[in-house]
């Protein structure tokens, strides 16, 4: 019989679905930054061979994150655009949630979700299952690629392909017009960290969630919000904005 999770069973349960997978694992969530347990989860599952599919749906993934997912064999990772459900399925369970697999969530937010077995709740767990299917299916595999920063430097996710790169850099703008927030903390040398920090205290940018939106004293500044396929929702400023 289907059962009800809190935030604090939705991230025990997902820990004992991780553990108990045996021959497939399924997480679909739009945002992902793993904690330090997830981790050693996904590890462990991966040295058994566990056949693991990760669909994800924004930008939030950082470079030292890649390398650690491209470090994992058995792990796949998809892009789905427009996603917004989170599910996390093995072969016996399944949890539909309103939680990102996204460390921030997990400890700040206050969620709920429902947990359902394959023997106690066959039919709704196998229209679960076919719908993360359909997911993985629509999702386009993503080749991981990671991008060499300094040692603590946070940065924005590395593009997997030229082409990618190419998308992004056509949706910020022509001719180096515009950065993205990431670039223009290079261009500054800065740690991107710290000028989110600095750009929050400015009033130009804020929280929204597990991601960083534009204000209206931002816009004033000159930062547009643009959108690419792969990234999603990203902030750009005009080159030599001078920043707070």
């Amino acid at each position: 019989m289907a059962k009800f999770l809190n935030t604090s069973a939705t991230t025990y349960h997902l820990e004992e679905l991780i553990k108990q997978a045996r021959e497939r694992l399924i997480l679909i969530s739009p945002f992902l930054r793993f904690n330090e347990r997830i981790r050693e989860l996904l590890e462990d599952q991966n040295r058994l061979k566990i056949d693991i599919r990760v669909v994800y749906g924004k930008s939030e993934l950082q470079p030292e994150e890649i390398a650690w997912l491209k470090s994992l064999e058995f792990v796949r990772l998809s892009f789905c655009k427009n996603l917004h459900a989170k599910c996390y399925l093995n072969e016996q369970k399944a949890i539909v949630t309103s939680m990102n697999l996204y460390e921030f969530s997990q400890v700040n937010n206050n969620e709920m979700g429902i947990l359902m077995e394959r023997d106690a709740d066959g039919p709704l767990f196998l229209e679960t299952y076919q719908e993360a299917q359909r997911l993985i299916r629509v999702s386009e595999e993503v080749k991981l690629s990671v991008e060499r920063v300094s040692p603590g430097q946070e940065a924005a996710t590395a593009p997997a392909s030229a082409a990618e790169e190419e998308d992004e850099g056509d949706s910020a703008g022509q001719a180096g017009q515009f950065l993205s927030t990431t670039r223009l903390a290079k261009s500054l040398d800065l740690k991107p960290k710290d000028l989110f920090t600095k750009l929050q205290e400015a009033g130009w940018i804020d929280r929204a969630g597990d991601k960083w939106v534009l204000t209206a004293k931002g816009k004033e500044a000159g930062g547009e919000t643009r959108f690419s396929r792969q990234y999603g929702e990203f902030i750009v400023w005009p080159t030599g904005i001078r920043v707070p």
